[in-house]
């Protein structure tokens, strides 16, 4: 056989016979009833996986394996640099505190439906929170904690919850956020009213509670009587996630339980390699997609053991606290951002505080959220030893649209690639007018065949027609995924940018991401971004922005006169790469996603909004300063 045959037969059977392959991978669900359909395509473009199918994803996550002989097996390893504090729960503990605080929410009236928000930091009580709300059949909707109290308001107001779960406040490296203050305000903007608010109090500032409304959250959970798992139907909502919208008006992103509880099943065993019982960690965030799948639902439903990081690739302490978390709990594999792995390489360019770990029991790395450039991939490899594999979905997808399936069948890694289609994804590239690009290698928007597979989203929270409109609209029979890239001779998938971030130099169509890959592959940079600003003559022509890593003494004029002339020599004239900007950092969303837009906004000197969603709003002062350095300054 040879190498890709068993995955190649794996994705064909999986396009040719949805039901079939789908019914089988749901085996290792408990379902308290059977669906009556598979795929139900009564009421398409709306497909709904595992019709008519009850069951409950927080008794898969946890109950279950407490019956089966799991329960004094570590389900849940909390890690803080942040407060100097590491605790571990056993899958029976961490059931028992789950029903506790399920018997204090329905204490306050919560039933199945209804919504809860939940606005924490990086603790276990928000990974309780969620499994709670999903035992009781409740709706979770988890907003970043620490979000503006205006986000928060219209994310309130879309969803109407009956309670907010939330902490007193999160912690950063230096600073405490309060969090309290700004869900006070956000219930003050919101038109619709908070009923109740559940506070977890944190020694390190402590919030008033309103009479009233808020509850201590220890003393309602020390009150409450243990809640068992409520049935709820395949295709009810587990949770809404919400991402922003162009409209302004964020999109509240629905995801089932059904079908989400299969797909998770299914990609931990044959997409990152993991068994029952192993550790494993993800290093993002409950508030975005990643954590909801692969720090909470993913592993507890697989039986693994799952890490809680509270704490920063560097600086908590250094650049060494992956190597620490990873050799310390013995991780076998870490799924986090590309932007980690570039934040760790600037600071720590030779690795030489890997030296100081034991990582014999880690296996692999998976990269995702943004493109996985090929000179810090090939960094890690270098330094690691390891596979890297760089994979490709989205908040609405749930979970991999394209990955290298390291549980299924070991393939080659392509540089630059997120590898080929998970079960389920025919993916294609599409031209202007819509027509399936057929060529290998031409660059064109990604989009993928309806119906998608079961754990992408069934539709947005009371937006049926946005959904259609955001989604299936351009490309009848397709889901856009609002991404560019081609496919190769083999199969292979390489997502090279947003469809909005392919620029037009005097007709040529160029993927920022290209020219992104040339510039990272300099030795003294540590990591980049590529905009089109507007030109008079050429419509656009690309920017370059640098960040160089730690103890790089040349002259920065010399880095950038280097860096121009590789892409002259690799990408050609036609790119029309003339200037490259050095910064000492790139503004970037909290899941670590570069703020392109708002930095073309500015370079083309377009009114723009600070963006919500920004990790460190001081980045976009070194942009405006780095651009009029450049001679930008009309516009910056």
């Amino acid at each position: 056989m040879a190498i890709g045959d068993k995955y190649r037969a794996v994705h064909r059977r999986s396009l040719e016979d949805p039901e079939g392959f789908w019914a089988e991978q749901a085996a290792p669900i408990d379902w308290s009833k059977p669906w009556d359909k598979v795929l139900d395509a009564s009421q398409a473009p709306f497909y709904r996986w595992f019709a008519g199918a009850e069951l409950n994803t927080c008794y898969n996550a946890l109950d279950r394996h407490v019956q089966r002989g799991r329960g004094e097996q570590a389900a849940l390893i909390y890690d803080s640099p942040l407060t100097n504090r590491k605790k571990s729960f056993t899958y029976r503990a961490l059931r028992d505190q789950v029903a506790k605080l399920a018997g204090a929410i329905a204490a306050l009236g919560v039933v199945k439906g209804d919504r809860v928000i939940i606005y924490m930091p990086m603790i276990p009580e928000a990974v309780m929170a969620m499994l709670a709300c999903a035992r009781l059949g409740a709706i979770h909707s988890v907003v970043f904690g620490g979000f503006a109290a205006n986000e928060l308001a219209t994310r309130i107001d879309d969803c109407m919850p009956k309670l907010v779960l939330t902490a007193s406040c999160g912690i950063e490296p230096g600073r405490i956020v309060k969090y309290k203050p700004l869900l006070d305000l956000a219930i003050t903007l919101a038109k619709h009213k908070v009923e109740r608010c559940i506070v977890l109090q944190r020694w390190q500032e402590p919030a008033s509670l309103v009479k009233g409304r808020d509850l201590d959250w220890n003393e309602a959970v020390a009150a409450a009587e243990p809640r068992g798992c409520v049935p709820v139907k395949a295709t009810d909502p587990l949770y809404i996630l919400y991402t922003s919208g162009t409209t302004g008006q964020p999109k509240g992103v629905v995801r089932d339980n059904g079908g989400y509880c299969v797909a998770l099943a299914w990609s931990m065993q044959y997409l990152y390699g993991v068994n029952p019982g192993e550790v494993w960690w993800c290093a993002s965030d409950v508030g975005w997609v990643v954590g909801h799948s692969y720090i909470v639902y993913g592993p507890l439903i697989h039986g693994a053991t799952t890490i809680l990081y509270e704490g920063k690739p560097v600086g908590t302490p250094d650049a060494g606290a992956f190597w620490r978390v990873i050799s310390e709990h013995k991780a076998t594999a870490l799924f986090t951002a590309p932007t980690a792995f570039r934040a760790i390489k600037k600071e720590d360019p030779e690795g030489g505080l890997l030296k100081q770990y034991d990582l014999s029991k880690f296996r692999t790395l998976f990269l995702a959220g943004e493109r996985g450039d090929p000179p810090t991939i090939e960094w890690a490899q270098k330094l690691l030893g390891v596979p890297i594999v760089d994979h490709w979905w989205q908040t609405e997808t749930g979970w991999a649209i394209c990955g290298n399936f390291v549980g299924l069948e070991s393939m080659p890694i392509k540089l630059g690639s997120c590898s080929v289609p998970a079960p389920g994804w025919q993916i294609d590239v599409l031209d202007e007018q819509g027509q399936r690009i057929t060529k290998p290698g031409e660059v064109g928007a990604i989009a993928a065949k309806l119906p998608l597979p079961p754990g992408t989203l069934p539709t947005l929270w009371n937006a049926d027609e946005r959904f259609k409109q955001a989604y299936l609209a351009d490309y009848p029979g397709y889901y856009k995924t609002g991404d560019a890239g081609f496919i190769d001779q083999d199969g292979y998938v390489s997502v090279m940018t947003r469809v909005d971030d392919v620029i037009n130099v005097a007709g040529h169509r160029l993927s920022t991401g290209q020219i992104e890959e040339v510039l990272g592959s300099h030795n003294d940079v540590a990591e980049c971004a590529v905009i089109g600003v507007a030109d008079e003559l050429k419509g656009q022509v690309p920017l370059g922005f640098l960040v160089l890593k730690a103890g790089v003494t040349r002259p920065p004029e010399e880095t950038v006169r280097e860096v121009v002339q590789l892409v002259r020599d690799r990408i050609g004239p036609v790119a029309f790469f003339k200037n490259a900007v050095i910064v000492p950092r790139l503004p970037k969303t909290r899941s670590g996603k570069i703020l392109r837009g708002t930095m073309q906004k500015i370079a083309d000197g377009q009114p723009w909004n600070m963006p919500a969603t920004i990790d460190d709003p001081a980045a976009i002062d070194d942009i405006t300063g780095g651009l009029k350095t450049a001679g930008y300054a009309e516009k910056a």
